[in-house]
């Protein structure tokens, strides 16, 4: 290979810069051509793809958010919208590309492969932790740290009007957000998606210990 593309999708995530500067560093370490192509699958699609040196990943590993921008793309749902993705990455002669997204993205890289045998290589960015073959997606730790620090300015609150406070964190249909956030901010109890909670037994209960 001498030519590759990297890319971010989906919801943005802490350490995508430091990812998409890995890719650069690294690959122009080894002789390769690294390209960016903005805005994910859309970028894909409309040809969306810039050669990428290693000037351009100065100063970024501190910068939340993605320099490469990120979206969703319905088009790329579709067949006809995957093949001209292919035809956008045929044009600029990327041999392989690196994903850097989360579940969505990497099942249509996966999907992708199969049709066009454009090899991919998947990094796991995103905080819902919720990805097969690794214990801990690029951005979980930064969503947790945030997430408790907030919850400590929160409970200052919570403690001088005499309060139960309830808070909700991301994480769609994976409750390890919740799960860490709740043991390190010291939490009564925790609610996760993956259990059913039964509301009057809640509010019965308090939130015992015992219970949740």
């Amino acid at each position: 290979m001498k030519k590759i593309a990297v890319f971010t999708s989906g919801g943005d995530a802490p350490g995508m810069n430091a990812g998409v500067r890995a890719v650069v560093r690294t690959a122009s370490s080894q002789g390769l051509h690294v390209y960016g192509i903005r805005r994910g699958y859309q970028g894909m699609i409309e040809g969306d793809i810039h050669r990428l040196e290693k000037k351009d990943v100065q100063n970024i590993i501190h910068r939340g958010g993605t320099i490469l921008k990120t979206a969703r793309s319905m088009e790329f749902m579709t067949p006809e919208g995957r093949i001209q993705a292919a035809e956008s990455l045929l044009a600029h002669d990327i041999e392989g590309v690196i994903a850097i997204g989360g579940n969505g993205t990497l099942t249509g890289a996966d999907i992708f492969y199969k049709e066009h045998k454009i090899p991919f290589i998947g990094m796991p960015g995103t905080i819902d932790n919720d990805l097969y073959g690794t214990d801990y997606t690029i951005g979980f730790d930064t969503a947790i740290n945030t997430a408790i620090e907030a919850i400590d300015r929160i409970r200052d609150t919570a403690d001088s009007h005499n309060r139960l406070f309830f808070i909700e964190v991301m994480g769609r249909h994976s409750g390890y957000i919740a799960l860490y956030t709740g043991i390190g901010s010291g939490a009564s109890g925790i609610l996760v998606p993956e259990k059913k909670y039964d509301t009057h037994s809640l509010i019965q209960t308090g939130l015992s210990e015992k219970n949740y």
